[in-house]
């Protein structure tokens, strides 16, 4: 019985090829946010441009670290690093409220693909839980905001982790784990729909689920053959006759209602390191 549907976030629910803001103009102006904040209480030594200088290099350092051992970086830990070396003291920093002050808004451009919000409500009234992974660096509160400019979050309230929540980056087990525990169902239970082969499918596969591969506009190419997906599609209607052939009666019957458990009791792994893009799935919004 199908349970569950879990997907990937960017360039997979969203599409950012028609994003229309500079990623350079929109972090500085968010990093300023940030610089004026402190400011207020403990003077930096470094300018806000030297300040945004060392958090873009110390972003790239924490992405090359995580992707060494699949370590997520984390946008708080990679703040406070950049607001120490600027000379602001440690101890007046608040990582929440300088997120806050971040202010992360979605950027202009970026837009729902068309299937996703014709068919994530008939999944839905099939009974069929529905999640979002993302490799992203922000805290899911943060991405949220995007899901709910584009009328989406309604329909995935069921379970949404970024890496920075898990401390873990796909296709590590552990976040496809934490998702799985969340809906309260098996990886049998459940499949996975993402846009890169590596990080989605072969970490979905890994964990037990069927996986579907999203064929973009950046699309990666499979690695030699070794990842071989489930199944490949241009649309989400695609995918209808496949979960026919596999879940015959996953559109008449609702599945049975499974207890999981809520995200906000799942602890987090923390991670030991602190993007060069939003999902390393491959939205290219910040440049390595």
């Amino acid at each position: 019985m199908l349970k569950a549907i879990l997907f990937d976030m960017d360039d997979t629910l969203l599409d950012w090829s028609k994003r229309s803001q500079d990623w350079n103009a929109y972090e500085h102006q968010h990093l300023s946010q940030v610089y004026d904040l402190v400011a207020r209480h403990s003077e930096p030594l470094l300018s806000v441009d030297d300040f945004v200088v060392a958090m873009r290099a110390m972003t790239r350092e924490a992405w090359l670290e995580g992707s060494r051992g699949l370590r997520s970086p984390s946008l708080g830990s990679v703040l406070k690093r950049a607001l120490i070396h600027a000379g602001v003291a440690a101890e007046t920093i608040n990582i929440e409220e300088c997120l806050k002050a971040y202010d992360w808004q979605p950027l202009a451009g970026v837009q729902t693909f068309p299937d996703v919000a014709e068919l994530l409500p008939m999944f839905a009234a099939s009974g069929i839980k529905l999640g979002v992974i993302t490799n992203a660096y922000q805290p899911m509160w943060m991405r949220d905001r995007e899901l709910a400019a584009l009328g989406l979050l309604p329909h995935l309230s069921d379970c949404r982790f970024s890496a920075a929540d898990v401390g873990f980056l796909k296709p590590h087990p552990a976040i496809f784990e934490a998702a799985l525990r969340c809906l309260g169902v098996t990886a049998a239970e459940t499949i996975f729909v993402g846009d890169n082969p590596y990080d989605d499918i072969a970490g979905a596969q890994a964990a037990g689920m069927r996986a579907i591969l999203r064929v973009g506009f950046n699309m990666r190419p499979l690695i030699s053959g070794l990842i071989v997906p489930d199944g490949a599609i241009n649309s989400l209607h695609e995918l209808l006759p496949m979960l026919d052939d596999w879940y015959p009666e996953w559109r008449s019957a609702a599945a049975p209602a499974t207890v999981g458990i809520p995200v906000s009791t799942i602890p987090a792994i923390p991670p030991t390191s602190v993007p060069p893009a939003l999902d390393q799935g491959g939205t290219g919004a910040i440049p390595a």
